[in-house]
């Protein structure tokens, strides 16, 4: 009898359970991947405004990266940057202006990231080369033809700041500013040692910054 009263019982308070969970089911959703990393990709975009020697001078950027757990970010940037020296230059006669494309490694650990409004620290890492181009030339969006005489390679390190604005799973925004250094430009006549200075400006970042996010067991209302 005892016996017969333990699997009754039992009977009942495993029905009991699984009822039990079937209406906790109803009311929450569960996931599994609480100590997941979130992973990221993205294609950045950028503009930035600055000086080397006093003068005006403007940096587009493209980057590709990987974001781990909006925590740090790796990938691969390129820069094309323009400055209006208008330096006069005794082998061709003409007024030049500095033009210079580089890129490589980007880093940019993050604060906050995943809150609506972060801080990082980008750093790049790189290289490419400078040279003169004709600024009459320029200003009249013709043709300019450059050879080895003209271009010098240089090494690049650009670290910076930013404030991010994580608008969308996919959208985020990014304004700050970045110092740029460089190895000494060994050109003839080059009054220019370095492109060294200052540059601020604004970017976006399309692409998933969070898949495969930390996920719990949340009430549904």
């Amino acid at each position: 009898m005892n016996n017969q009263k333990t699997t009754i019982f039992s009977l009942f308070l495993l029905m009991a359970t699984m009822g039990f969970a079937q209406n906790d089911d109803d009311q929450y959703i569960t996931f599994n991947d609480r100590k997941n990393v979130v992973h990221g990709v993205y294609l950045g975009l950028s503009t930035y405004f600055g000086e080397i020697e006093g003068e005006d001078t403007y940096i587009g950027g493209l980057k590709v990266a990987y974001v781990a757990n909006r925590q740090f970010e790796v990938g691969f940037m390129a820069n094309v940057l323009y400055s209006e020296q208008n330096i006069f230059n005794p082998r061709t006669n003409n007024n030049d202006d500095i033009v210079a494309v580089y890129g490589g490694l980007h880093l940019e650990p993050i604060l906050f990231g995943k809150r609506r409004v972060s801080l990082s620290f980008p750093i790049l890492i790189g290289g490419g080369g400078v040279g003169y181009v004709d600024h009459d030339a320029v200003v009249r969006d013709e043709n300019v033809d450059l050879n080895d005489d003209d271009i010098d390679a240089v090494f690049v390190l650009e670290p910076g700041m930013n404030v991010l604005f994580n608008i969308s799973r996919y959208v985020q925004l990014e304004a700050g500013f970045r110092y740029r250094m460089s190895s000494r430009i060994e050109l003839a006549q080059s009054p220019v040692d370095r492109l060294n200075g200052f540059s601020g400006g604004v970017g976006v970042k399309l692409g998933v910054f969070n898949m495969g996010r930390n996920r719990y067991k949340k009430h549904l209302d």
